[in-house]
């Protein structure tokens, strides 16, 4: 399994393993926390890319505006009870709603999706008296996977909010939400890092390799950082290596080796080997158009072989069908037989010239 990441996996047990705000997160912070009437409004939505720790900067911004001390640069004081609840994930002002499901012995599990249920519990939570008298804070982290009952049943709460209350979204793909949601949303783009901060974090972190998993990563440190694991490394090169002759691949040998391991670890892979194929597509198009790869900059002559030998017009349709196929992951599938179809697109798109 690789490396996990409080940010890039959200699906963790709640808000344990604190962390402070990363590097790349504290000018921007201190500078809304100098005015937060303007700068936290009682509906925000922050977005981004995932990977550059977008769940860490919502919730230190909570703990700042929750606590009962703060500094004198607006960051929480991290001595006061207020910041002892928040760092301990017993704050009773401090919602955070994940797809995180908890059984009786508190082991959590992944759900595909936000339920209503949990949107209509935030829901009453918010509507309780403060217990600290500074206002509730909400934060969903990933908005946009609420289903659609619970970005409904959430749309009434953003109508008529509860004055002193706030309440943060955290997105990684924001334009799938609502339009109905996003109207209501003051937004801010996170901050992402620039390549010398996320390669200090990730040599902080001793992972190897990081400035070839950072551009694996497109330039995304929690998800380089996720995905530093010597056997996931391994599978990669492999994968990588049957894209670059396309004219020796066989469709139906690579979706063979998929029919192996359990179910979940299959779903894993495919999740992983389409990002891959994504990002493999995505440097292809900017070598045809004259440009690097950005993502596998190592394969970088590999492309530039290739580029002739495709239509551009049918290398962005087949990058389009990979998005669309990325949408649907949380739907049922057999990976092994949409790999093979994957393959067989590929490899066609070097003889339909």
């Amino acid at each position: 399994m690789s490396r996990k990441s409080e940010d890039f996996d959200y699906a963790l047990d709640g808000m344990t393993g604190w962390r402070d705000a990363y590097p790349w997160q504290t000018v921007a912070l201190a500078q809304r926390l100098r005015d937060p009437e303007q700068w936290f409004p009682q509906s925000l939505l922050i977005h981004g890319v995932a990977g550059i720790g977008k769940r860490t900067l919502a919730l230190n911004a909570a703990r700042a505006l929750l606590c009962d001390t703060p500094r004198d640069d607006h960051f929480a004081c991290g001595r006061c009870a207020s910041c002892h609840y928040v760092m301990q994930g017993q704050h009773p002002d401090l919602i955070l709603i994940e797809p995180l499901e908890y059984d009786e012995n508190g082991e959590s599990k992944t759900l595909e999706n936000i339920p209503v249920d949990a949107i209509r519990r935030m829901i009453g939570l918010m509507q309780v008296t403060s217990h600290r008298q500074r206002g509730k804070i909400a934060v969903i982290v990933p908005a946009e996977k609420m289903n659609l009952a619970a970005a409904n049943a959430l749309l009434k709460t953003l109508e008529e909010p509860t004055s002193g209350n706030r309440l943060i979204l955290v997105a990684h793909q924001w334009k799938r939400l609502p339009a109905t949601i996003l109207s209501r949303c003051q937004r801010w783009a996170a901050p992402y890092p620039s390549e010398r901060d996320a390669l200090a974090f990730l040599q902080a972190e001793q992972v190897t390799d990081p400035k070839m998993l950072l551009a694996q990563a497109g330039g995304a440190p929690l998800r380089a950082l996720a995905m530093d694991d010597p056997e996931m490394t391994q599978m990669r090169q492999s994968w990588l290596a049957t894209l670059v002759v396309p004219k020796r691949l066989s469709p139906f040998a690579e979706a063979q080796t998929w029919a192996a391991g359990s179910r979940d670890d299959v779903k894993a892979n495919f999740a992983q080997w389409l990002d891959v194929l994504i990002a493999w597509i995505g440097d292809l198009a900017r070598v045809c158009a004259g440009g690097d790869a950005r993502h596998y900059p190592e394969y970088n002559e590999n492309m530039r072989a290739l580029a002739p030998q495709v239509v551009r017009a049918a290398l962005f349709r087949y990058h389009r069908i990979l998005l669309q196929q990325r949408r649907r992951l949380s739907y049922p599938l057999q990976p092994r037989l949409i790999v093979e179809a994957l393959l067989a697109d590929y490899r066609a798109l070097f003889f339909s010239r």
